[in-house]
């Protein structure tokens, strides 16, 4: 009986060994394969959580790519007013084309209306409460030569500035002085030696006189027209002192225009206004034009005319 329940035990005891290593086996077999099946889901999850991160980030930074460049990269139009520097540097295409990128070129526009159009590669974004672009002048302390400055947003997404300019509102609007919807028209003049006369739409006339430092055409020589018209807002000019003929000061406006402060002028694109002089919402802007804004005779140095060295971004991420 002994003999019998020991070989009946022996052989119950390797069956039941037998039994646990094939639970054993199936065990791992199922851990293995719950842990790979365990993986493979994490990392689906966490590769489709990086690509939503991705997707939101990029939709936050209205798809700005991160090769782009911060300052302006592109000359859309550069129509100067008559001065003494223009057709020579800084008043000519060339000169226009150096300012874009980070160069340190200088380019003038003109006397009064004289413009220049220029884009980014990407739009700026306007951020609440920032100031969001500068414009570097070569503004001296106590002689500013304030532009006024427009922003476009490139709305039918065409790469044109063929849609709706803004006024930066600054710090002199409505004051006396400031007129809306001016009109400037130059005349060619007959003779190189000659002044150029304008006319605008109040009824007011004069010259930009030449001097007998800068010898050349002050009327652009790539205008076909004898005559052309610059239409734009026109600033005060209560900042200048003439008063010491030997010492002109043009004083640099409170904020908001180009060519005004030394150091770069800040520009907030929410203090931009529709032509009725109401705030407009802008998500972001694609072009920015400059203007000069004063119209005046600042003696034995000319014609006051706005210059741009730069135009850059101030918050490319």
């Amino acid at each position: 009986m002994k003999q019998e329940i020991f070989t009946f035990g022996d052989s119950t005891h390797g069956f039941f060994l037998y039994f646990l290593s094939i639970i054993r086996l199936s065990n791992l077999f199922i851990y293995h394969l719950y842990m790979k099946t365990f993986f493979t889901k994490l990392f689906l999850l966490l590769t489709l959580s990086n690509l939503f991160f991705v997707a939101c980030k990029k939709s936050g930074n209205e798809d700005i790519p991160q090769n782009n460049s911060s300052y302006v990269t592109n000359l859309l139009e550069y129509k100067p007013a008559p001065g003494q520097f223009i057709n020579v540097a800084p008043g000519n295409m060339e000169s226009a084309n150096g300012i874009l990128g980070k160069n340190t070129s200088l380019v003038s526009l003109g006397a009064w209306g004289g413009y220049i159009t220029l884009g980014f590669d990407h739009p700026v974004i306007n951020y609440p409460g920032k100031d969001d672009f500068i414009i570097y002048g070569n503004s001296l302390a106590e002689f500013s030569e304030p532009g006024v400055v427009w922003v476009m947003q490139d709305e039918n997404r065409n790469g044109l500035a063929d849609d709706t300019w803004y006024e930066i509102k600054g710090s002199e609007y409505g004051k006396d002085g400031y007129i809306r919807d001016y009109q400037v028209t130059y005349y060619k003049p007959s003779t190189l030696n000659d002044n150029i006369v304008w006319k605008d739409n109040k009824g007011n006339e004069g010259v930009v006189k030449r001097n007998n430092f800068y010898m050349q055409s002050y009327y652009p020589e790539w205008i076909k027209e004898d005559t052309y018209t610059l239409s734009g807002t026109l600033l005060p000019d209560t900042n200048i002192d003439q008063s010491n003929p030997n010492y002109i000061k043009s004083m640099p406006f409170a904020w908001g225009y180009a060519d005004n402060t030394v150091g770069g002028d800040k520009i907030d694109i929410d203090n931009a206004i529709d032509k009725d002089g109401k705030k407009v919402e802008l998500t972001a802007i694609d072009f920015v034009k400059i203007q000069t804004g004063i119209l005046a005779d600042m003696g034995r140095l000319g014609e006051l005319s706005t210059e741009i060295i730069a135009v850059e971004d101030l918050n490319m991420p």
